[in-house]
């Protein structure tokens, strides 16, 4: 007798997959808000009396760590992205299957990476064509 193969997940595991993905939603918003409002923030640090090169190093290091946290918000962005598709997925009764090979992303791998569209399988094949 062959074994029937889960094509879908149920109603009730789509829903916890939901929960998972609404809360790494809110915190990345969250992140991104602090991010953006940190950067935005253009406040003297009260170097002006200070001996000019330390001023600079001070210039520098603000530099970089704007370059920094640019890189984590659109780090963010794209996170945000994933997720809310993961969320359409999910609505759309797709959510969990391998967009290469077709086949039910394991559980295991959905509680770790919750907007993945790649079964380690698929992650596989994707990686052996780009050599």
């Amino acid at each position: 007798m062959e074994e029937k193969v889960k094509q879908k997940y149920s109603l009730k595991e789509r829903k916890e997959f939901r929960q998972i993905l609404i809360g790494k939603l809110e915190k990345a918003k969250k992140d991104f808000s602090l991010l953006k409002e940190a950067f935005t923030n253009d406040q003297n640090n009260g170097t002006d009396d200070t001996y000019p090169t330390f001023n600079a190093f001070e210039e520098g290091s603000n530099t970089l760590s704007k370059e920094q946290n640019v890189k984590i918000m659109e780090h963010l962005k794209k996170f945000i992205r994933s997720l809310n598709t993961a969320l359409i997925r999910v609505e759309n009764e797709d959510y969990g299957i391998c967009r290469i090979t077709k086949k039910l992303i394991p559980k295991e791998r959905l509680m770790a990476v919750p907007h993945t569209t790649l079964s380690i399988e698929g992650k596989r094949k994707v990686e052996e064509n780009k050599r």
